[in-house]
């Protein structure tokens, strides 16, 4: 599951709206959503986020954060470590080939040193499930 998928999936149970209440209102297949959900398709258009925020009336802070949200949630991330170290293109092949191991506390322990290590600005604004 990617994070715009748990979120949306939080907001249809939240609200009590079926998947094909709302694919027939966002005018996509109730497959094309679950597929969302599950993070079994890539991250969702900007148009669509837009939609779904308009149609759970998300404004402001909600709507960036599923806008930001869709951002992080392409269920096959690409990581291209040309020019890095030789340590970092290591970090970045061993966390693909373990990430599927890790616990959900040490996702967010990893998550923690990240954000330490990030300018400000570049930091994406995700809450962690174990914050939650």
């Amino acid at each position: 599951m990617t994070p715009f998928g748990a979120r949306l999936r939080m907001l249809r149970r939240q609200r009590r709206v079926t998947l094909k209440d709302m694919a027939t209102h966002l005018q996509v297949s109730s497959a094309y959503l679950s597929a969302l959900e599950h993070g079994h398709r890539g991250r969702p258009s900007a148009g669509l986020v837009h939609q779904v925020n308009e149609f759970f009336g998300l404004i402001w802070d909600e709507a960036e954060e599923l806008s930001e949200l869709a951002k992080l949630s392409h269920p096959r991330v690409m990581l291209d470590t040309a020019g890095l170290t030789p340590e970092a293109t290591a970090l970045a092949n061993r966390l693909a080939e373990g990430i599927h191991r890790l616990s959900p506390q040490t996702v967010a322990a990893m998550h923690g040193l990240l954000d330490r290590e990030v300018p400000a600005g570049e930091k994406p604004r995700l809450r962690r499930a174990a914050g939650r």
